[in-house]
């Protein structure tokens, strides 16, 4: 095992893979990363899932049968993904037997088409988490306004949730509230807390993006490639704010288990930027970091791991962000646009996913 990704686990860090295909499994590739690269679990998404189909022939035995069934292609598509996130979670069982449920999970994302509509987010993740069918399984809900009462429901029924697409803190301050409302809700019912997981999917890079093309518009380079960590840094002194909460101390008391931030495009965009930056400059006890199969590579091979690179910076994210806003950069309007162009991508990913299925759903 890499020396650094032992010293990243040793702090708090969870490892967890952005990917997954039927080609990774087939060759025991996951199997291989859980046991050399600290690899505790696996986050997937629409643009995975589309990537996966269009490379190679792993897919071609199940797409034939689901053809010659006359399946639907949503429900196909619903079928394959399902397999592959069952076939990982079954890989990463004994991870979570090992880490008492924490780790060893496996994320599935409700149909993106549905992240405006809080009904039928839902009912999607009740049929999913139905479908897969294995404990260490994660639904991922957007935290779009929508998406937050299906969180609060799908944790009160007790279906763990990964919360994705979160940009802004004042966002992230309600996904918090609705994963309290919704562990309550769960005790309530008598369920049984410790088995309810949850993570908080906090991009990163994206933000860097979209900020430093204002910044360029603005002439004030100086700032760029800051925006992405102070934002994070911040979004976990809410995380600690609430851990520090009454209102969370009664849960936890009751058997609950915190919300981990989860640091989600991590792999850095700009080729001028370091390409670990968002892994050694984002350590905290308590997260997750989920990382294309790249930017785990580059963390193993040379990230500098020097111990807790969050929480004595959190003055110097407050002057970051006041620095941008003093430039000139709306960082609610930032938000909004990368809110709406997240849900756009996966929705055009997930087009795409059903377009390869259907092109290959041939008897």
């Amino acid at each position: 095992m890499s020396e650094i990704l032992n010293k990243l686990s040793g702090q708090g860090v969870a490892i967890w893979l952005d990917d997954i295909s039927r080609e990774r499994l087939r060759t025991g590739n996951l199997e291989q990363l859980i046991r050399e690269k600290n690899v505790v679990g696996v986050t997937s998404n629409p643009t995975i899932f589309a990537n996966a189909l269009s490379k190679g022939d792993a897919y071609n035995t199940q797409l034939h049968d689901l053809a010659v069934r006359g399946v639907e292609v949503g429900e196909a598509v619903r079928a394959i993904t399902a397999y592959d996130i069952r076939w990982a979670a079954d890989v990463l069982r004994p991870v979570y037997d090992a880490s008492g449920g924490v780790d060893g999970r496996v994320s599935l994302e409700v149909d993106p088409r549905l992240a405006r509509e809080s009904e039928k987010t839902i009912a999607e993740a009740r049929a999913l988490w139905w479908l897969v069918d294995r404990p260490n399984l994660m639904i991922k809900i957007p935290a779009t306004v929508e998406g937050l009462p299906a969180i609060t429901q799908a944790l009160s029924e007790g279906i763990s949730v990964n919360v994705t697409l979160i940009f802004s803190l004042e966002r992230y301050r309600a996904v918090m509230d609705a994963w309290l409302a919704g562990l309550e809700a769960a005790q309530a019912k008598g369920l049984n807390l410790a088995s309810i997981e949850s993570v908080a999917s906090f991009f990163v890079s994206r933000v860097d993006t979209e900020i430093d093309k204002r910044l360029d518009k603005l002439g004030k380079p100086e700032l760029k490639g800051k925006a992405g960590i102070a934002n994070a840094r911040l979004a976990y002194a809410a995380f600690e704010e609430v851990m520090n909460s009454e209102r969370w101390q009664s849960l936890r008391a009751a058997g609950a288990r915190p919300q981990r931030p989860l640091w989600a495009s991590t792999g850095v965009k700009n080729p001028e930027y370091s390409d670990t930056m968002y892994v050694d400059q984002l350590v905290a006890p308590g997260t997750v970091n989920t990382m294309p199969e790249k930017t785990l590579d580059a963390t193993a091979d040379h990230a500098n791991v020097t111990g807790d690179t969050v929480r004595p910076f959190y003055e110097q994210a407050w002057n970051t962000m006041a620095a941008l806003k003093d430039a000139g950069v709306d960082y609610d309007d930032v938000v909004k646009v990368l809110e709406d162009e997240g849900v756009e991508k996966f929705e055009a990913s997930w087009n795409e996913l059903l377009e390869s299925v259907t092109k290959n759903l041939v008897p």
